[in-house]
């Protein structure tokens, strides 16, 4: 059958779904996958929330009898993916094998397990907390994915000792390969037709194929589909870049000397004076790259000025250490654990290198320092789409590219152009089925003084306050900066009785939960709750953003894309800034309505959306909410919309 059969009216899915209505967007998006995985094509989708998008492509690549990837901006999104609508795939009378791929990072490496093991039994090495738990779950657990073992926090220090990672991995010739939990999970995939992954998942398959001939995180496949595509650009420009982190460097040293005393390398005392005196050289420049940076938020531009100072000493230092310690490795290198440390030092000798580099027109090279002497240096691609042109869409085989907000003002241009997409890709703009002017009310107060007026913060709060009151709670307060936020909480966390959390006070599924259960709290949160973030019912009914998200002129990736287009004499703010801004703007408006039943508020606390031209382009990329001028408005909408009684929750009201 096709696709829209399974999905239409007196279909399979009816049959099996309670209250199920079918949607006329899901059955053309439904159409126009299945037209693509037939003709080998590229398609773009905006699939409005409640679109049923994720039925709307899986039906289509079961059906099809293809392997296919899909790919998604997180590994909870996966995850949704697998335990939630594969099943519901399967009452469709369709059984493909299905794998669910993370990232190395989740899974314990038994080599790197027992080298830490013996080196606590020797005494070179402290114990982490919780060693003992992983060393226990680890006789039993069938797939080794970190996240089973929940008694161990997802950021517990133990877990950089004894997980896998592309720098770890020996191949085949380990002698844990065969109940490697990785090698496992592999195995799964080469024999499922449909393969769960993520962004950064998919962006280092891409980088294995073109780096080396054979090589590959994935394995071979007919197509691929990208769920929150609109998150692409920013994983694609992040993997392929370069980041150096001070732990990364840190765990080297310890690495290091785990696997060269178990090769053997120390039995000569002078060849381990020798790699000490080595490894002390990278901790010194280590060291000093670190102690250099300023001490500021955010990411800074690596610029002439630290170019000529301690940072630069400290960096070739940190080369010349890296490089000198690949001379002593290649003494060694019939061992499959010291040629895998080999590679780990060759990478980070590129990494040096391109951060080092001053002329690039390739990579912008920044550092983010933290209060603590630690964080990154790296460098980033400057445009994307050219790498993305040359090892992605010179692939073969269909690429499905959807998401609830790829347009800006009804147009697929930016993000074409953002990703370099092929000139023949197809394109689908599907609006969402919810009745917005009913359901949601937007109001912006212009009352207010512009984000920069230092009488923005106090106005701000007390606005804030008042909506908060007409909802009795349950809001969202999004805000674009970190700064923001915990001023915002500072002044208002205790100006009512509603429970009330900031982001970073606990883990983000803890607050979720928290937030879901209270009915009536109030969360303040910066850009990762801004997506992918889900809260169906009356417990979500208020999101209150507090500016315009443009990208900060200031940061070095930003700054290098702006100063790029002007050399092209493009205007940057028009082809760069807003539409990114009405992304990101889309992307915070859907967390509030995700059912049928949903109702709410959404109040932007920057009136430049009605008060300057480039207001227009944003307010027309936002879903067709009732427009509320005023806060005797916003009562009177709340009193209509809130008073509606709660519906079945819709099948496909989904994320």
């Amino acid at each position: 059958m096709a696709a829209r059969e399974l999905l239409d009216r007196g279909g399979p899915l009816a049959k099996v779904l309670r209250s199920y209505e079918p949607r006329a967007e899901q059955l053309r998006m439904a159409d126009a996958v299945e037209a693509a995985l037939d003709a080998s094509a590229t398609l773009l989708v905006e699939a409005g929330t409640g679109t049923g998008k994720s039925l709307a492509y899986l039906v289509p690549a079961a059906e099809s009898g293809r392997r296919v990837v899909i790919s998604t901006a997180t590994k909870a999104l996966g995850e949704q993916l697998v335990e939630k609508d594969i099943p519901t795939v399967r009452r469709l009378g369709l059984h493909p094998e299905v794998t669910l791929v993370k990232g190395l990072s989740n899974y314990v490496c038994r080599r790197r397990l027992e080298e830490y093991r013996q080196a606590i039994v020797a005494g070179s090495v402290r114990p982490e907390t919780g060693i003992d738990r992983v060393l226990a779950w680890v006789e039993h657990t069938e797939s080794g994915d970190r996240a089973e073992l929940s008694t161990v926090a997802e950021d517990a220090p133990v877990w950089r000792e004894v997980t896998s990672s592309s720098e770890t991995r020996v191949g085949a010739r380990c002698q844990f390969y065969e109940d490697c939990f990785v090698t496992k999970m592999r195995r799964a995939a080469e024999a499922s037709q449909i393969i769960v992954t993520n962004h950064h998942m998919y962006c280092a398959d891409l980088a294995l194929r073109a780096g080396y001939s054979g090589a590959q995180a994935l394995p071979d496949h007919d197509a691929v589909i990208f769920d929150e595509a609109h998150a692409l650009e920013d994983v694609a420009t992040e993997f392929f870049g370069v980041r150096l982190t001070r732990s990364r460097l840190d765990n080297l040293g310890r690495d290091a000397d785990r696997a060269l005393r178990k090769a053997g390398f120390f039995v000569d005392p002078s060849r381990e004076q020798s790699v000490q005196r080595t490894m002390a050289a990278i901790t010194a420049g280590t060291a000093r790259i670190f102690t250099a940076l300023p001490r500021q938020p955010g990411r800074v531009l690596i610029d002439g000025r630290l170019r000529q100072g301690e940072f630069t000493a400290g960096a070739e230092q940190l080369r010349d250490g890296l490089a000198s310690l690949q001379g002593e490795l290649r003494q060694f290198n019939d061992n499959d654990a010291v040629l895998a440390l080999t590679r780990r030092v060759a990478g980070l000798v590129d990494a040096v290198d391109t951060v080092l580099d001053d002329v690039s027109d390739t990579y912008v090279a920044f550092a983010e320092p933290d209060a603590r002497g630690g964080g990154a240096v790296g460098a980033s691609p400057v445009e994307i789409g050219p790498l993305l042109r040359e090892r992605l869409w010179s692939r073969e085989g269909a690429m499905v590219l959807t998401s609830a907000t790829l347009s800006t003002g009804g147009s697929f241009e930016f993000v074409r152009k953002r990703l370099g997409m092929p000139d023949d890709t197809r394109e689908l703009l599907l609006p969402s089925p919810f009745d917005y002017e009913t359901q949601a009310g937007l109001y912006v107060p212009r009352a207010l003084p512009e984000p920069k007026d230092p009488r923005w913060l106090d106005a701000a709060a007390a606005e804030i306050r008042r909506l908060v009151e007409i909802t009795a709670g349950g809001a969202f307060v999004l805000c674009t900066s970190v700064r923001a936020m915990r001023a915002l909480h500072e002044i208002l966390c205790d100006q009512w009785h509603h429970p009330t959390w900031v982001q970073g006070q606990k883990p983000k599924r803890a607050l979720l939960e928290h937030f879901r259960a209270a009915g009536d709290g109030v969360l303040f949160a910066t850009s990762s709750f801004w997506e992918g973030v889900d809260v169906p019912g009356h417990a979500l009914r208020l999101v209150i953003i507090d500016k315009l998200p443009f990208e900060s002129p200031g940061d070095p990736v930003t700054s290098a894309r702006i100063a790029r287009l002007e050399q092209r004499g493009e205007r940057a703010f028009d082809a760069l800034q807003v539409p990114a801004a009405a992304l990101a703007l889309k992307q915070g408006f859907g967390r509030l309505i995700r059912t049928r039943a949903d109702t709410g508020i959404v109040a932007l606390l920057d009136r430049r959306i009605v008060t300057k031209g480039y207001g227009r382009t944003l307010l027309a990329s936002l879903p067709p909410a009732s427009r509320l001028g005023s806060l005797d408005e916003v009562r009177a909408f709340w009193a209509l919309a809130g008073a509606r009684a709660p519906t079945d929750e819709d099948p496909f009201d989904a994320p």
